[in-house]
């Protein structure tokens, strides 16, 4: 289980420590009401899932001892009107897209560039965000 502590800096900064040992600072674009000191919440959300993807297909490589020197994963994210989005089985509310699209370098056979873009479907973040989620909220008094 990871340990992730997010604390209100004032305004809309968080600061973000994850297992005490990694510091990082959210907040919303200036034009949103923040003051722009760091991501906003759906760009690391969408870092988290980049990040993974990379990771998944770098290790996958590794193992099969492929040539890939690289991989970048570029990602976009909208929300749309359900009722908009023809292969959508969710017809009411807000539809969350998300675009990722991967560049691979290295002397990788046409085959091998084909099986890393399916592997990357298999990052654990993006199954989680693809699966049904529960988020369980507590209460703690504060002081």
């Amino acid at each position: 289980m990871t340990d992730v502590v997010v604390r209100s800096q004032g305004g809309l900064s968080q600061s973000i420590d994850i297992r005490g040992t990694h510091h990082l600072s959210a907040d919303e674009p200036r034009d949103a009401g923040g003051q722009d000191v760091g991501p906003n919440p759906y760009e690391l959300l969408l870092s988290a899932l980049g990040a993974c993807t990379a990771m998944t297909v770098r290790m996958y490589a590794q193992r099969k001892g492929w040539p890939l020197e690289a991989v970048e994963v570029a990602l976009q994210h909208e929300r749309m009107h359900a009722q908009d989005c023809a292969d959508c089985e969710t017809r009411d509310g807000y539809l969350d897209h998300i675009t990722k699209n991967i560049s691979l370098q290295g002397a990788l056979t046409a085959d091998q560039r084909q099986r890393l873009i399916e592997i990357s479907e298999r990052c654990p973040v993006q199954k989680t965000l693809q699966h049904e989620v529960h988020v369980e909220t507590r209460f703690s008094p504060g002081d």
